[in-house]
Parts: C-alpha cells; structure tokens; sequence
C-alpha cells in the first residue's frame, strides 16, 4: 500500500497509461480524483475502483480550459481533505504533418493540451501541495523530442519537450516546499492514442523494432514507473526526465 492515506488527481485517466495508473493507484490506497474528457468511460472507471473497494470521484471536463484543473483541485480538496499527488497525464497526438502545412489552430490545440494544461495543473496543485508541507506533481512527457524526432510530429515533440523544462524550473523552485516533480517518458505503449501503430501488426512490429526490449509496452508497466515516482520510495528523486521506453533511446538496431 505504497499510497496508502495519499490523495492523487489523474488527468486522462479514461483509457491507456491514465487508467491503468488509475487502478494501481487505488491498488496502492491513494484516494483518487478521476480527470477526462469521455464521462461515461470515466464513471466507469470510478465506478470500477469503488466496487473494488477504492475510493474515487469521476470529474470529467476538458484539460485545455484552465477551470477544469482548478475545479480537480477543489474536488480533492473538499472531498479528500487535501491533496499528494498530481499526475498531469492527459494529452494527444495532435496534427501530423510538415511544419509549412501546420496551421496555427493545429499547432495551438497540441500545446494547449499537452503543455498548457501541466502548467494549469500544477499552478492549482502547488498550493494545495504546500498546505500538506510535500507532494509529488508528474507530468507525462515522451521520448519523441528529447531522444527521437520523428518527421511530421514538431508540435507533439516540441511540447512534450516543454514539459521537461517545466519539470526541472519547478523541481527547483519547489524543493524546499518539499514537493517533488518529475516527467515520465514512456517508450511506445500500446494505448488508444497509439492507434494504428498499436492495432495495425505491421506498424506496430516496426515501432517494436525501434526498442531493444523488441516490443511496446503495456500501460502497466508505464504506471508501475509512474507509482514509483508518485510514491515515497522515489523521495530523493526530483528534477528528473524518466526514461521508460524499453530502451528505445538506445537503440539503434533495425531489426
């Protein structure tokens, strides 16, 4: 029971690393805050925890509009007491595409939900961090635009590349409050967002390939990583970009 007492917002807890995360959270004793857009999935979800004995409260709504983090915030409060924890999950692919065809609109909507609704997140969670004296803020960043680019994907890259700046700023100004923040950057996992690199065989054997554990991830295995820095057992551990990609930045085998 490694959360057990802790209270934690997850932010596109509907489906892929936001939902397993969910439910080992819950596992783990954290009372949770549930956050996405899709409601019915969410209920589900909460629905799902409470049966199993967890506690958790479905808050749907859309992370790009900062009331939503602040609403969360007001939830943990209110029916939790406080809160430990915040994992900034939620995000999207967003356009692909050249840069020279990008429209402002496509390229705003993908900073706006990946990076611009981390920083809403934690600009909510600080305070709320500090009225308990530690807590523990992760953002799900990516190992595109930090150890891979991949054509056609500047606006995921550059803001999943942001959220490591947001990471290592806020690590140090909040050190001394002694609230710990970390991004986790998971290798290629097999979730809806994946799409048809996760549901196509031959897609996804390619992007197998391009890790030296020669396989994608499941959301478990991601939310396992994302337990470890939520939890105390990661106590010492701020500032960091944790690499959980099944080798991939290391790899540079084709087959």
């Amino acid at each position: 029971m490694q959360l057990e007492g802790k209270t934690a917002i997850v932010t596109g807890a509907s489906s892929g690393i936001g939902e397993a995360s969910a439910r080992l959270f819950a596992r783990e004793g954290a009372r949770l805050v549930l956050s996405a857009r899709r409601k019915d999935r969410l209920d589900d979800l909460a629905a799902s925890i409470r049966r199993a004995g967890g506690e958790a409260l479905a808050v749907p709504g859309d992370v790009q509009h900062e009331e939503h983090a602040a609403a969360l915030v007001e939830t943990a409060l209110s029916r939790f007491g406080g809160l430990d924890i915040g994992f900034n999950n939620a995000g999207v692919i967003g356009a692909v595409g050249e840069v020279t065809a990008m429209t402002d609109a496509d390229w705003q909507t993908t900073l706006q939900t990946n990076l611009t609704s981390a920083f809403h997140g934690a600009r909510y969670q600080i305070p709320a961090m500090r009225e308990r004296g530690s807590g523990s803020i992760l953002f799900t960043s990516s190992f595109v635009g930090h150890t891979i680019g991949f054509p056609g994907m500047a606006a995921y890259g550059a803001s999943k590349a942001g959220l490591i700046g947001l990471t290592q700023c806020l690590a140090v100004e909040l050190g001394a409050d002694g609230i710990r923040v970390n991004a986790l950057l998971p290798g290629g996992t097999r979730t809806p967002m994946a799409g048809d690199f996760a549901r196509d065989p031959g897609a996804a054997e390619r992007i197998a390939r391009l890790h030296a554990l020669r396989r994608m991830a499941a959301p478990e295995e991601i939310a396992r990583a994302a337990l470890f820095l939520a939890s105390d057992s990661a106590s010492f551990v701020t500032g960091t970009a944790m690499l959980v990609d099944g080798g991939n930045s290391i790899c540079k085998a084709s087959s």
